[in-house]
């Protein structure tokens, strides 16, 4: 049986058992440790040892669960809750102002904590009922929360660009840098399609009544201070990296720090929340520890068969495709897959494949990682089987049906494709803040 045949069965034998509804761990591990023992005999349980060794000793691996820890902590704790108000009561006084706050919470949450989930969590706990409450189209605000809480795996710290990295071996600080300007960016045209949309249509998103918005400037100004715990914390964190007080690591372990001293500071920090904090950061920490040590296993037995080489000689030689048409059709597979499989997922199947390619074609890694997660904002909001939509469906109120989900979120998938395209077409979007900042 030639290599390419043993490869296009371990690929196919994988997604079956995916597609079975078997654990993204458990069919990536058990696909790869049968084939190295197949192969290699006694000496294919090598592997997996030396997978796991690997792991442990990847040190930036620490901010996961760090990160992870520092959202939950700030969201269990309320302190999102005070953000959404300062956020309502200034903006709302403009047509589709509470859906712009709303993407600026996201934004906000994005920057405190690197998954998508709990951007979504607070959105549709927090801003969803505010919104309908107030009269804004269901569909919209729906699209609104759905596309906002995406951002949380592009906005540093993304814990999405941490498994890139450990799976294509760069640096997780330039990564972060790399996915700043494209997550504002992102954010900024979610804004404006927001505004455009309202100025032709207000009564999408009507302003804030009149006696609503009758509050004094001086309680205004007292609500600003719900923004400042939340910015000292990211200065904490981000401020301290970029000038280069705190490595990585330090500085992921110094905002979940200061977002625990914040909870104090607030009064919530109680046995509840430091109970259900820790519960959630142990189960996503754990998940993802065994989702990367199946995808290192897998990458190793498929760089032991050479697949790599296989593909790159099939899209280059037989096909005589140029760069940029393969980076294409990478991105269009993703995409695809994006209609059944999570971004997790997504990165452990290809990148094996992928990520190397992409390197011998000559484009930035950095520049990639980036691409590879806007295409996952994308794909986890393509029917029929996108990950936001049956989270939003989860924690969506009744009068949101499922069709009402996917409708929303076609004007902002095709905000996103934009948002790819301006990063593909001008790579330094991307590059230029890691270029800055690490000198290169």
């Amino acid at each position: 049986m030639s290599y390419e045949v043993i490869a296009l069965l371990m690929f196919s034998s994988m997604m079956l058992m995916l597609l079975t509804g078997q654990r993204v761990f458990a069919a990536i591990g058990f696909i790869a440790v049968v084939a190295a023992l197949a192969l290699w005999g006694e000496g294919g349980s090598e592997m997996g040892f030396s997978a796991a060794m690997k792991l442990m000793k990847w040190y930036p691996l620490l901010t996961l669960p760090l990160f992870v820890y520092m959202g939950y902590m700030l969201s269990e704790s309320g302190i999102a809750d005070d953000l959404y108000q300062m956020f309502h009561v200034w903006m709302g006084p403009l047509n589709g102002g509470l859906a712009i706050g709303t993407v600026l919470l996201m934004v906000a949450v994005s920057a405190m904590n690197g998954l998508s989930v709990a951007g979504m969590a607070i959105g549709a706990s927090i801003a969803l009922p505010e919104l309908l409450r107030r009269g804004y189209d269901k569909i919209m605000v729906t699209g609104v929360i759905q596309a906002g809480s995406s951002l949380g795996i592009l906005v540093p710290p993304s814990v999405v660009l941490v498994l890139y990295g450990m799976i294509a071996r760069q640096p997780v600080g330039q990564l972060w840098l790399a996915g700043v300007f494209p997550g504002l960016m992102m954010a900024g045209l979610f804004i404006l399609y927001i505004v455009v949309r309202c100025w032709f249509q207000p009564q999408l998103g009507p302003a804030l009544a009149e006696q609503e918005r009758n509050i004094p400037f001086a309680q205004k100004l007292r609500l600003l201070r719900a923004g400042i715990l939340p910015l000292l914390i990211f200065f904490c964190m981000t401020g301290l990296f970029l000038m280069g007080v705190t490595s990585l690591v330090e500085s992921s372990a110094v905002g979940a720090v200061t977002a625990t001293l914040a909870a104090l500071i607030k009064g919530r920090l109680n046995y509840t929340v430091m109970e259900a904090t820790l519960r959630k950061t142990l189960g996503i920490s754990c998940m993802f520890m065994w989702i990367i040590l199946a995808a290192l296993c897998f990458g190793a037995v498929f760089d032991g068969l050479g697949a790599v080489k296989a593909i790159e000689g099939f899209f280059i030689g037989q096909l005589a495709l140029g760069p940029w048409e393969v980076l294409i059709l990478m991105q269009l597979s993703f995409l695809l897959m994006g209609t059944f499989l999570d971004d997790t997922a997504m990165l452990v199947i290809v990148a094996p494949l992928y990520v190397p390619l992409v390197d011998a074609l000559g484009f930035n890694l950095i520049w990639y990682g980036v691409l590879y997660t806007i295409t996952c904002q994308i794909a986890y909001m393509t029917p029929p089987f996108g990950y936001n939509l049956f989270l939003m469906r989860a924690m969506a109120p009744p009068e949101i049906g499922l069709k009402d989900i996917y409708v929303s979120i076609i004007p902002f998938v095709f905000v996103m494709m934009l948002a790819l395209a301006l990063v593909m077409l001008f790579p330094q979007i991307a590059l230029w803040l890691p270029g800055q900042h690490y000198g290169y």
